[in-house]
């Protein structure tokens, strides 16, 4: 019989804790579970090794047995009974570390059977293990009109349609987590889940960083130098606004709470930053090229 290395199986270090053994043979264990591999010889006989190296690094004696004698395990139950016999010597008690905790029978390796005399009994036989099933990952493509306000929308997942509320605010690449509507447990587990990946593309003449909006209007010169009110654009409307004279080209203004809403925050919104942007006129009239030249010879006087 070959030496079986269980630590190679469930993929772990030798120093690997109690957890990392149980991590790895659940991830293991779910990748190649009989009700996820139907039909699939080779899935199951990994899930038979990988079961297997789990009844012996998860129980603390039977992983200090294989690590004490590793290679040498044939003569593991002399050494045992010679080592009990030495400590016990005279009062009746003999060791025998196959005799405890393990009955015969199971899918389990003639390596197995040998060195620790059949599968762990548990009180009646290993239990079955329960797995979560496998999650279902979705991607929903949305403009970012879509997600200014609250809104519910419908989703076919897998054949089945679902109903979902998208919150206001929701960011491009952020994701979320639907419980229980992934794939069916294996062994009697928990569902798996939904992960909706939201994708927002930007069709609006806004510019969106993290909850603050940008934007450029166009002011004409005359207004750029005697100033006067103008109407702005905002994501959900205009707004009326005052420019001061001698406003300068590229002057930013802030709109406080007309920017995007804060994801899951009522009521709460980023600001608006407006840059003015100067238009030279072109195409000018005789008399205003008169006028701009008046203009010129008082600033020059």
């Amino acid at each position: 019989m070959a030496f079986i290395d269980y630590y190679k199986i469930l993929e772990v270090d030798k120093k690997a804790t109690e957890a990392e053994i149980k991590k790895a043979y659940r991830k293991l264990a779910r990748k190649y579970h009989p009700d996820l591999n139907p039909n699939d010889k080779e899935a199951e006989r990994k899930f038979k090794e990988i079961n297997e190296a789990n009844e012996v690094l998860s129980h603390t004696e039977n992983r200090k047995k294989y690590d004490d004698y590793g290679e040498n395990w044939q003569h593991a139950e002399e050494f045992e009974k010679s080592k009990q016999q030495r400590q016990y010597q005279g009062n009746g008690q003999q060791g025998g570390f196959g005799g405890g905790g393990f009955s015969g029978g199971g899918d389990f390796s003639d390596f197995f059977e040998s060195m620790f005399g059949g599968r762990s009994s548990g009180g009646g036989g290993r239990r079955s293990a329960q797995f979560k099933g496998q999650d279902f990952n979705a991607e929903l493509h949305l403009d970012l009109k879509d997600v200014y306000t609250t809104h519910k929308r419908t989703l076919t997942i897998n054949g089945k349609n679902i109903r979902i509320t998208i919150p206001a605010g929701v960011e491009n690449g952020q994701q979320i987590k639907i419980s229980g509507l992934g794939v069916e447990g294996a062994g009697g587990g928990p569902k798996g889940d939904l992960y909706i990946t939201f994708s927002i593309e930007n069709h609006t003449n806004f510019k969106l960083d993290k909850h603050n909006l940008y934007s450029t209007v166009t002011l004409d010169l005359y207004t750029a130098i005697l100033g006067g009110d103008i109407t702005a654009d905002t994501f959900d409307g205009k707004v009326k606004l005052t420019v001061k004279p001698g406003t300068q080209n590229g002057t930013k203004v802030k709109l406080k709470g007309k920017g995007f809403p804060v994801y899951k925050k009522e009521g709460e919104f980023g600001d608006l930053y407006i840059t003015y942007q100067v238009q030279i006129p072109t195409n000018i009239t005789e008399k205003e090229k008169e006028l701009f030249t008046e203009l010129a010879k008082l600033k020059t006087s």
